[in-house]
């Protein structure tokens, strides 16, 4: 095999510019492609990858390698970046985030045995997304709430005096609304 022909076969950056293209969206390749102008372009990273995530709703594999070919940045520092900030989701988000208040107020009312029951019946842990693809499950530390301890938030819906056993209801409201 002659050096050419190996040179010519491996010389494939035009392909993965348009795929990792294809992959990223118009607008997020125009902001990379502004931040590859700055004397150091991967000091953007973090900025790129929210908009990136905002778009999507997460960071996919295909996703951050496309960043880090057009940035031309290690895939290693791209994933290693989304991976260390929780910010960044590297799993889809249910259709419906549930936030459960961990804050002293709610603790110490029992937000502790609402988690244990919201883990047991959608069968995930925090930061997890059920099965069915309908509910992500995460923690917060105070909503501001503190006068209906225990809370659970549900898109935006406060749901306080939250007991364990109203857990199951609660989630019923939700299921009927994914059905229609």
């Amino acid at each position: 095999m002659s050096s050419c022909a190996c040179a010519c076969s491996t010389d494939n950056w035009e392909y993965v510019q348009n795929m990792s293209r294809e992959v990223l969206g118009e607008s997020i390749c125009q902001f990379i492609d502004a931040c590859r102008g700055d004397p150091q372009p991967e000091s953007q990273l973090i900025a790129i990858l929210h908009r990136v995530q905002a778009q999507y709703g997460w960071l996919n594999a295909a996703q951050l390698d496309a960043v880090a070919q057009l940035l031309q940045v290690p895939a290693a520092k791209v994933s290693g970046v989304a991976s260390f900030y929780h910010f960044f989701r590297l799993q889809p988000r249910g259709k419906f985030i549930i936030n459960v208040c961990l804050g002293t107020a709610c603790y110490v009312k029992g937000a502790d045995r609402i988690a244990q029951r919201l883990i047991s019946e959608l069968g995930i842990t925090w930061g997890e997304t059920s099965k069915d693809g309908l509910f992500s499950l995460e923690v917060s530390r105070c909503v501001g709430t503190c006068g209906l301890a225990p809370v659970v938030v549900i898109d935006g819906q406060v749901h306080g005096e939250v007991t364990a056993d109203q857990v199951p209801v609660i989630l019923s409201k939700y299921l009927k609304k994914a059905k229609g």
